[in-house]
C-alpha cells in the first residue's frame, strides 16, 4: 500500500479485523466528531437566536456538497431522511397524464422502495414489476417494458443483491423520448460510481449517504430536473416547503419554487452536518479514485475463485462496488471468513464484499485464504 493510500485510509475509523460492509454502512471519517461539534453543537450552545440561521447554513452546505458530488446545482437538491421517505413524497406528487397510469419497477429493487411504490395505487397508478429472471442490463428488456401506458419508471442504478449496474443512460433516454418520467435510486452507487447529473436524461433522483458516502443514517436527498419541479406538488409538506417559511400565515401556503417544496417540517440537522463532512471528504479524494481502487481489489477477489462462484457482474463497467460470491460449501467458507475477523454479510445470491478506499490488498489476501474449501 502506497504512502498516499495510507493517508487516505487513515482518515477513517476502522474496526478490528477487516471491514467489507460498505454496501450497508460506510465507515466514519475521523473528522466527523469535530465537524459535528463545530457546526451543530457550538451554534446550539453559543448563539441563542442565531442557532437556526447557523443550522440552516449547515444544511445549505449539505446541498452544495451534493451538487459538487453529482455536478449539478445545489437548489435542485432537497434533504430527506432516507430513500423511502423521499420516494413516497415523489410518488404522491406525480402529475396525472391521460392514458398513462403504469409505474414500472423491478422485483430486484430494494424491498423498501417496492413497499413505497405499491402505495402508488392509492393515487390511481398501477405497479408493473419486471421479473427477477429478466436481465436488467439488457436494453431490450427496458425497451419492451416502457410501453405507451407507462407514466413513470423507477430505476435502481446499482442493485443491492447482485451489484449489477443498470444502463440508466439508455433507459432515461428512452423515457425522455417517450414522455415517461424516470426516477433513479443511487443508494448503492453514490460515492463509488461517478454520476454526472448534468449529462443524464434522468428526471428524479433519490439517494442516501449511509453507504459509500460514509455519511451515517438520517441524511437522504431528492434531486429533480429543473423544468419538472413546478409540475410536482407533494402532499407531505411543512413550513420549509413554503416559498417563504417565515411568513407564518396559516391561511397562505405557496410551494417553494425549487426542490425545497419537498423538504417538509423541521429537519433533523445533525444528520446533515455529519453527512456534509463525509461527502466533502469523498469529493476531496475523488469518486474516480475510489472506484479505481475498489475495482483493483475486486479484480483480485474475482481472480481467486472459479467464475461460477461469482454472482455479481464480471465487467467493471456493468457493476457497482460489491463482489457477490456463492460457494458450494457456503457455510464452511463463511465460518472461515468470520474466524479471521472479517466483516461481510449474506443475501440470496451469496456473500457480499465491498472494498472501499480504507481497505488494502493485504486484507484481500487474508480474505482469499478463507476460500480454500469452496
Amino acid at each position: 500500500m502506497t504512502n498516499n493510500h495510507n493517508k487516505l485510509a487513515d482518515q477513517f475509523h476502522k474496526p478490528q479485523g477487516s471491514y467489507f460492509l460498505t454496501h450497508s454502512i460506510g465507515l466514519m471519517p475521523r473528522s466527523t466528531s469535530n465537524h459535528l461539534e463545530q457546526h451543530y453543537f457550538e451554534p446550539w450552545k453559543s448563539n441563542g437566536d442565531d442557532t437556526w440561521p447557523n443550522w440552516l447554513k449547515a444544511i445549505e452546505h449539505y446541498n452544495q456538497a451534493l451538487a459538487e458530488l453529482f455536478n449539478s446545482d445545489a437548489e435542485l437538491f432537497c434533504p430527506q431522511s432516507n430513500v423511502s421517505s423521499g420516494l413516497a413524497k415523489v410518488i404522491q406528487s406525480l402529475p396525472k397524464r391521460d392514458g398513462r397510469k403504469v409505474i414500472v419497477a423491478s422485483e430486484s429493487d430494494f424491498p423498501s422502495a417496492g413497499f413505497v411504490l405499491q402505495q402508488a395505487q392509492r393515487y390511481g397508478f398501477t405497479l408493473k414489476l419486471i421479473p427477477k429472471t429478466a436481465d436488467l442490463q439488457s436494453h431490450d428488456v427496458w425497451n419492451d417494458a416502457l410501453t405507451d401506458d407507462v407514466h413513470s419508471v423507477f430505476i435502481t442504478h446499482v442493485l443491492y443483491n447482485t451489484n449489477a449496474r443498470i444502463p440508466v443512460e439508455h433507459v432515461s433516454k428512452i423515457c425522455r423520448h417517450r414522455g415517461i418520467i424516470s426516477m433513479m435510486d443511487v443508494a448503492q452507487s453514490a460515492g463509488i460510481v461517478p454520476i454526472d447529473l448534468s449529462k443524464l436524461a434522468v428526471d428524479i433522483v433519490v439517494g442516501s449517504c449511509i453507504k459509500w458516502l460514509c455519511g451515517g443514517p438520517g441524511a437522504g436527498f431528492i434531486w429533480i430536473r429543473r423544468d419538472l419541479v413546478e409540475e410536482l406538488e407533494p402532499a407531505d409538506v411543512g413550513w420549509f416547503s413554503h416559498q417563504n417559511p417565515f411568513e407564518f400565515d396559516i391561511g397562505n401556503f405557496k410551494y417553494h419554487e425549487t426542490t425545497a417544496r419537498f423538504w417538509g417540517g423541521t429537519p433533523s440537522v445533525a444528520a446533515y452536518v455529519v453527512a456534509t463532512n463525509s461527502i466533502n471528504l469523498i469529493n476531496e479524494i475523488g469518486v474516480p479514485i475510489i472506484q479505481k481502487h475498489n475495482q483493483t481489489l475486486n479484480k483480485i477477489i474475482r481472480n481467486s475463485v472459479p467464475e461460477e462462484v461469482i454472482s455479481s457482474p464480471l465487467d467493471d463497467a456493468k457493476s457497482g462496488g460489491t463482489v457477490v460470491l456463492k460457494f458450494k460449501k457456503q457455510d464452511i467458507v463463511e465460518q472461515q471468513i468470520r474466524a479471521q475477523g472479517i466483516q461481510f454479510d449474506r443475501r440470496q445470491y451469496g456473500i457480499r464484499l465491498s472494498p472501499h478506499i480504507y481497505n488494502n490488498a493485504a486484507e484481500i489476501e487474508r480474505l482469499i485464504e478463507c476460500f480454500s474449501t469452496h
